[in-house]
């Protein structure tokens, strides 16, 4: 795929130069310690952790009735299956090699975290969606999770390995060379750098891709509160409300526990705006609160949605979502913020390109930790099952540079850059790496539908939508 070039300063200062320069030698010389070919390397006993024991730890904060149905996503298949395993996977690469270059880290960076949403401009943006993992931490803990969901979603599309090996090599590719381009860009520029739709459609390598591209552009210019209507949103005596949908959305009792929880974070998460913002807000009022599912790791945690009014009728949605300690810190330190969901808006500001406008944290009088963003901001994704063929490897092109392009503006691309080098050891290495790790998924799985069937592991399947 031709790539987009990233803008650059006309004249970059000796100094400046020379630093950047520094930075790439200290990268290089990570390769002495750490070769990159050690990248490869994935075995069973390099493991801490117990895959199970791991992921009902992390379901003991989560809200109990909730967790068969998370267990119940999760086993589908491998890929949703590591897409709920995200803490086990974390401990798994951090008994691997780390080289230990910061950058702010996804935590939980697969390829359905990638997509569509609208820029403050009202611009089509394409970059990551999901930041609740998100942490100061090394590159690698990004790169393999995102390596390793595109071998599984090839082998669960029917793809043979020398398909599974190109698409990741396409991937982890982009990433190489694009950290590479915004290793020699001015921090502001790389601040400042985008991928929207209009460079999506204008690099295009073929008119098919262009076309794709700007139905996609379309559909997220679609996906506004107005298109909830009939959806999520009913007309119920005269008021607009939400439509129950049980377990998937639900109005919660009046003043009970959970309800008042939420309702005390969105009546404070408005501090954390800027005054703008906070003065927009204002011009709308809360007029009906539900509980809400969302997601495969997701699911168990508090997370509700509000839709607010203006007095002219005009609509807003705001999701409140709990914020739990990171997957990463474990093994990366806690990071700097106490309140997570502090953690969680200032690292989603970190990494993409523009973030949403009504972006916010809070906490309840019970110690719950929330942040606060907009339901559907012409937010969407591609269809695991749409990712066939050329979309594929477009997919995972886009998908290498957006990741490329965030790491660069919230960590060193210099040194990450260093060590990489230009050619595609690295490359290799990682998916020899993702190979030997989608097999290890696998036998997860097939572990995972044992504690399954033998009770330990309770499971809701939920009937298929009409």
């Amino acid at each position: 795929m031709a790539r987009a070039p990233v803008a650059t300063t006309v004249a970059t200062p000796v100094s400046l130069k020379s630093a950047r320069n520094t930075a790439q030698r200290e990268g290089r010389s990570l390769r002495e310690k750490m070769p990159r070919a050690a990248h490869s390397a994935w075995k069973t006993a390099m493991r801490t952790a117990d895959p199970m024991e791991l992921l009902l730890a992390t379901g003991k904060n989560r809200l109990r009735e909730l967790l068969p149905l998370r267990y119940g996503r999760m086993s589908h298949s491998p890929f949703t299956y590591m897409r709920g395993a995200a803490a086990m996977m974390a401990a798994d690469v951090a008994a691997g090699p780390v080289t230990g270059i910061p950058v702010q880290s996804c935590g939980d960076c697969h390829l359905g975290n990638f997509g569509a949403f609208a820029s403050p401009e009202r611009r089509v943006l394409f970059d990551i969606t999901d930041f609740d993992e998100t942490l100061p931490a090394s590159w690698e803990y990004d790169v393999k999770r995102l390596a390793v969901s595109f071998v599984l979603l090839c082998r669960d599309r029917g793809y043979d390995a020398t398909t599974a090996r190109e698409v990741t090599l396409t991937l982890l590719e982009a990433y190489r060379c694009h950290i590479r381009d915004y290793a020699t860009t001015a921090p502001l520029d790389t601040w400042y750098a985008i991928i929207d739709s209009e460079i999506l459609i204008r690099t295009a390598p073929d008119a098919a891709t262009r076309q794709r591209r700007i139905e996609f552009e379309q559909k997220a210019r679609r996906r506004t509160s107005d298109s909830l209507i009939g959806k999520l949103l009913v007309e119920s005596e005269g008021k607009l409300r939400f439509l129950d949908q049980p377990p998937t959305i639900a109005h919660l009792p009046r003043n009970g526990k959970l309800e008042k929880s939420f309702r005390k974070a969105l009546e404070r998460y408005p501090q954390t705006l800027s005054e703008d913002r906070r003065y927009l807000l204002s011009r709308y009022h809360l007029a009906d609160l539900a509980f809400k599912i969302v997601g495969v790791g997701s699911v168990g945690t508090r997370c509700a949605v509000a839709l607010y009014l203006s007095d002219g009728g005009d609509r807003l949605v705001l999701q409140v979502k709990e914020a739990c300690p990171s997957v990463l810190a474990p093994y990366a330190g806690k990071g700097p913020h106490t309140h997570q969901g502090e953690r969680v808006v200032v690292g989603q500001r970190l990494m993409q390109c523009a973030s949403d406008i009504f972006l916010g944290w809070a906490n309840d009088d019970e110690g719950q930790h929330y942040y606060v963003r907009q339901l559907r901001d012409m937010k969407t994704s591609v269809a695991p099952e749409a990712l066939r063929g050329p979309v594929l490897f477009n997919f995972a092109d886009m998908c290498g540079w957006a990741l490329a392009r965030a790491h660069a503006k919230s960590g060193d691309g210099a040194r990450i850059s260093g060590y990489l080098g230009n050619s595609d050891r690295i490359d290799r290495a990682i998916t020899d790496f993702s190979l030997a790790y989608a097999d290890q998924c696998e036998k997860d799985f097939a572990v995972f539908k044992r504690a399954i069937r033998t009770g330990k592991i309770p499971v809701e399947i939920e009937p298929q939508q009409t």
